[in-house]
């Protein structure tokens, strides 16, 4: 490779002369005896080296087939299959590493690795295959809880697993790379290139990197679906705010606490205090030796009652039922997330000339309020953007026209049919008894069913009809909330 791709920051080597400002990076191909100003970049690069030099005037940027923006799993996908095929692709990641900005719940759905890379269960660093599912109500003091053990749920297409986010980015963009991609760490893109109004590669800390086509995969405050106006400003009602911890346990006193053995993890949600009763909820999945415990709660909502996440978090944790299950614990690290909501009404097209866009970048996350899908989705997207491209290429030009087939394999691989099947849960989650009244309500009925007291023993539905009436809200308003929840879930 000849050329300045990617500005650095200007530490020129002792006698270096010229201009520091122009200092950039320049890929070499190993060398047995590198001089003394190379620099190694120790970002999953392989046997790949770089050296500081100073251009006494601008060189010929590189061009690449694909460039791949955010090593995600979203981008790691796409650029993997891009790379396999002998595509020139070129993957941009802003954070140190990939997976070092990343945070999610911690839960990976396993179905679209399987078709990815059938072997991935060979080295993919997982934590615990999910075997038991729980939904917990939350009141002030109580939980009223439903359990689903499913050990066959440990295998198949149908098993999902936790993991830590920074180590299966780092996997995922590990097996690009093998693949053929060259992954460049610690840079940020700031916009699209065009030419003759067409996509026609990035700028990225002010170099201009040239591409025939490009893969947004930078997030969900994605700034490159944003300059392509794919994406519009982002509003409150779009997003929730996500927070986790990861609390530490010794590995036999957390599978004796969740009954689990060293292979088989456990998932909770939780809904009603868990929130402090605002729209959103909390979860709970097993590791090896930790817990991520989190919340994902309506930005709207925290704006309008003026309320922290972090004190909401702390809350949470205090529960009863949420410190019996952490005591004892160490928290090793805190972190927050942006969650976009609305699916795929966030971004109605996820593609233009020279551009697709995939993850959490599109809205490619669906919450059901009984499971939070993200992590596969992006998969999924990213094997579908690459296909899309493969295609493109074949067809002679990435214009919008030919890059429309990335619809079809969407829903071919089950992204945006699971959205439209879908469509109505955002909306429908908006309802704010589905997380003040409901978990109460609940509660206060299995409170009252298990009282026995010896003032003799009440029907369950005489119970109910009273705890309702109380709670005011309607026969009617209830079967209309039943009905509407059929509908949507």
């Amino acid at each position: 490779m000849t050329g300045s791709s990617i500005r650095v920051a200007p530490n020129l080597p002792q006698g270096a002369e010229g201009d520091a400002s122009c200092v950039r990076l320049r890929m070499l191909t190993q060398d047995t005896n590198p001089p003394s100003d190379i620099v190694r970049l120790a970002s999953g690069l392989g046997s790949k080296t770089y050296t500081r030099t100073c251009l006494t005037r601008p060189e010929p940027m590189e061009k690449f087939d694909a460039i791949v923006v955010g090593a995600g799993p979203a981008g790691s996908a796409a650029a993997y299959g891009l790379a396999k095929a002998g595509v020139k692709t070129l993957l941009v990641e802003r954070g140190k590493a990939p997976g070092h900005k990343a945070m999610f719940g911690g839960r990976i759905y396993a179905y679209p690795l399987h078709k990815l890379l059938p072997d991935f269960e060979k080295d993919c660093p997982i934590e615990r295959y999910v075997t038991r599912e729980n939904m917990s109500f939350l009141a002030e003091e109580t939980a009223l809880n439903v359990q689903f053990d499913a050990p066959k749920l440990a295998s198949g297409a149908s098993a999902s697993f936790t993991a830590n986010r920074a180590k299966f980015d780092a996997w995922l963009a590990k097996k690009a790379e093998d693949a053929g991609a060259m992954l460049i760490t610690g840079i940020r893109v700031d916009g699209l290139h065009r030419e003759g109004g067409k996509v026609a590669g990035v700028v990225a800390d002010h170099d201009t990197v040239k591409a025939d086509v490009v893969v947004a995969a930078d997030g969900a405050m994605s700034q490159i679906a944003r300059s392509a106006g794919l994406l519009g400003e982002p509003e409150p009602r779009e997003f929730s705010v996500g927070v986790k911890e990861t609390i530490e346990l010794p590995q036999k006193t957390l599978e004796d606490r969740f009954n689990i053995d060293e292979r088989e993890g456990a998932a909770h949600v939780f809904a009603g205090y868990a929130s402090n009763w605002l729209r959103g909820g909390g979860f709970l999945y097993t590791n090896k030796t930790t817990l991520s415990l989190g919340l994902v709660v309506s930005s709207e909502d925290l704006s309008v009652t003026k309320t922290e996440i972090g004190a909401l978090q702390d809350r949470f944790r205090k529960h009863p039922a949420i410190a019996r299950l952490t005591k004892g614990g160490k928290v090793l690290e805190w972190s927050a997330h942006l969650v976009p909501e609305l699916g795929m009404r966030m971004v109605p097209k996820a593609y233009a000339d020279g551009l697709l866009v995939a993850g959490d970048a599109a809205g490619f996350l669906l919450n059901t309020g009984y499971t939070f899908r993200g992590v596969d989705l992006a998969i999924a997207s990213g094997m579908a953007a690459s296909e899309a491209i493969l295609r493109a290429r074949k067809s002679g030009g990435y214009s919008a026209s030919a890059l429309a087939v990335y619809e079809t394999l969407l829903r071919e691989h089950q992204v945006t049919t699971d959205l439209e099947t879908f469509a109505r849960a955002p909306f429908y989650l908006k309802n704010p008894r589905l997380f003040n009244l409901y978990p109460r309500l609940l509660n206060e009925i299995a409170e009252k069913v298990y009282s026995i007291d010896g003032r003799g023993q009440r029907r369950l539905m005489d119970i109910a009809l009273e705890e309702a009436k109380a709670g005011k809200v309607s026969a009617v308003k209830m079967l209309l909330d039943l009905l509407g929840g059929a509908r949507a879930m």
